[in-house]
């Protein structure tokens, strides 16, 4: 693959051989973020599970401290009371049928976070062949299935993420934007490692976190020393 100039030179600030502690890896990545938006950091993290076993599946959210720096837009199916208090917590668009239908009929997929009450599954369900691709399904592991829509519509503009594997193995978030600085980047990073370890399937054996890499939009990948991700990661 043919790189660009800006990617060329940021190359150059690292060692490609070497594993970093995540607080440089992180400061790496802001340098090498040279584009001239503001880029998001994102977090590769591949496990020792196999995620074709049902007992090996690694998936849940988590709300980052310091946010993601993205205006999160917040759709809600709900009713009633319900969706009184989606609107009152600041969701972007609360509905029900007329919701459902706006999407089935229109197309239209303006938001980055679908809620739902559970009473709307059997409606909401409609939507699976257009929200599941997506990954914007209403689901109760990720929190966006819930009675309390208020505390979901809440989390989600706060920074609220879905963390899950991929057909690899590997788990792919953004963790915040290059703007945050180290810091507020190495706090949610942690945060996020945190909630990953605590889901360790009971079922996978041997080193958990297998490898780790961090890298801006536009930029190359800085691996992270695994070893010191947590000693949980390890155990």
């Amino acid at each position: 693959m043919k790189h660009g100039k800006k990617y060329v030179e940021s190359a150059k600030l690292y060692d490609k051989a070497n594993l970093y502690d995540p607080a440089e890896a992180l400061d790496l990545s802001i340098k090498t973020a040279t584009a001239k938006f503001d880029e998001t950091i994102e977090a590769h993290i591949r496990l020792g599970v196999d995620s074709r076993h049902a007992d090996q599946q690694v998936r849940g959210a988590v709300v980052l401290p310091n946010g993601t720096g993205k205006n999160v837009r917040v759709a809600v199916f709900a009713k009633g009371d319900d969706a009184k208090a989606a609107e009152a917590a600041g969701a972007d668009v609360v509905g029900a049928e007329d919701l459902v239908q706006r999407i089935q009929g229109e197309g239209w997929m303006e938001f980055d976070v679908a809620i739902a009450t559970p009473n709307m599954m059997g409606l909401v369900g409609r939507l699976g062949k257009l929200l599941g691709p997506r990954g914007l399904m209403p689901s109760p592991k990720a929190g966006t299935v819930t009675p309390n829509v208020a505390q979901a519509v809440t989390d989600a503009k706060a920074g609220k993420i879905e963390y899950r594997l991929d057909k690899t193995n590997i788990i792919h978030c953004p963790i915040g934007k290059a703007s945050f600085g180290v810091d507020k980047l190495n706090e949610n990073f942690t945060t996020l490692l945190d909630a990953i370890i605590k889901a360790k399937p009971a079922a996978a054996k041997g080193q958990y976190i297998r490898s780790c890499v961090v890298a801006s939009t536009m930029g190359p990948g800085i691996r992270i020393n695994p070893n010191k991700v947590g000693s949980a990661a390890q155990e």
